[in-house]
């Protein structure tokens, strides 16, 4: 017997504004949502497809009162199929992303952004045609 992968929880302040935020990222839409969290996906969840195999996960945000204090012990790594990396971290950056030194260094082949609750990610190598280099 084994469990499923289904949802990734991330404490926030304001549950709206993160959503609407990674759903701009990744072309998701709201699942459910009440007065204290937002659950969004790029499917509607139902058990048949759950037991059948493994899902795409969905993401909720849940408030919390406390704020961020230090680094991530978990974060999302994002890759672009239809930009450059270069492109996608510019238009990341628009909808209210911002950069991030981690001391990941120069030249790592990734970028380091922060949600705008300060949650890091990261922004890895496009999948776009032409752009991966193996």
């Amino acid at each position: 017997m084994t469990s499923r992968f289904e949802v990734l929880s991330i404490d926030c302040h304001n549950p709206e504004r993160l959503a609407a935020f990674w759903c701009e990222v990744f072309g998701f839409t709201v699942l459910d949502r009440n007065e204290d969290s937002v659950e969004i996906g790029s499917w509607e969840p139902n058990v048949e497809d759950v037991r059948a195999r493994q899902m795409p996960v969905t993401l909720v945000f849940v408030r919390v009162p406390e704020g961020k204090t230090v680094k991530n012990r978990l974060h999302l790594d994002v890759s672009p199929f239809d930009m450059s990396t270069k492109d996608e971290v510019q238009r990341l950056i628009a909808l209210g992303a911002g950069r991030v030194d981690v001391g990941q260094g120069p030249d790592r082949g990734w970028e380091v952004l922060a949600d705008p609750e300060g949650n890091e990610f990261c922004v890895v190598r496009s999948l776009a045609p032409g752009e991966f280099e193996g």
